[in-house]
């Protein structure tokens, strides 16, 4: 028998694979049982309920997403270069095969109505993602307001891409930040 923390982790694996796949709603537990080869009983031990699951994968995807971030603007030498390199991010996220989107954004669509942990969370790493932007934009010396415009350009390229089906959106929104980066850092 695995241990709690391996077993733990095996579910969020499979419920996250499952939830970004389907959507939250459309997977029942059975389905997250099966796919992780926990049973029902220590699945509910481990988490008392959908909704805690939900919110471990969207702190698993947070991670992910801010990993991401971080290891891409690492290849980066200036703030702007920084800012760019999101969405070179999200470029080569948009072209894996599995790419469905951002599952905040989805789980947002699903559940925001009857889930308040999901949307408290969904916002979260919304504000800390434009936060980090702000950040960026303010190294780069850049006005306050070109944040909000770049953190834009990154979420409505996320929605256009899995809409699209196509990682288009990715150079498209690099380029229109571009154009902003040089009008605001004359």
């Amino acid at each position: 028998m695995i241990d709690d923390t391996a077993a733990r982790a095996q579910l969020i694996e499979a419920a996250d694979q499952l939830f970004y796949a389907r959507g939250v709603q459309a997977v029942g537990m059975d389905a997250v049982r099966t796919a992780a080869g926990v049973s029902l009983k220590r699945i509910y031990a481990l988490f008392p309920s959908k909704d805690a699951l939900i919110a471990a994968v969207l702190e698993r995807r947070r991670a992910q997403w801010t990993a991401g971030i971080a290891a891409s603007a690492e290849r980066a030498a200036t703030a702007r270069e920084k800012i760019l390199a999101v969405f070179d991010f999200l470029d080569a996220w948009f072209r894996e095969p599995d790419f469905n989107g951002c599952a905040f954004i989805n789980a947002y669509g699903e559940l925001h109505d009857g889930n308040p942990d999901v949307t408290r969370t969904v916002r979260e790493q919304k504000a800390s993602f434009q936060r980090y932007v702000a950040d960026l934009v303010r190294d780069a010396g850049g006005p306050e307001t070109l944040a909000a415009q770049i953190a834009i350009l990154a979420e409505g390229a996320q929605t256009t891409a899995a809409i699209a089906g196509t990682p288009d959106a990715a150079a498209q929104a690099r380029a229109a930040a571009a154009t902003l980066l040089d009008a605001a850092l004359d």
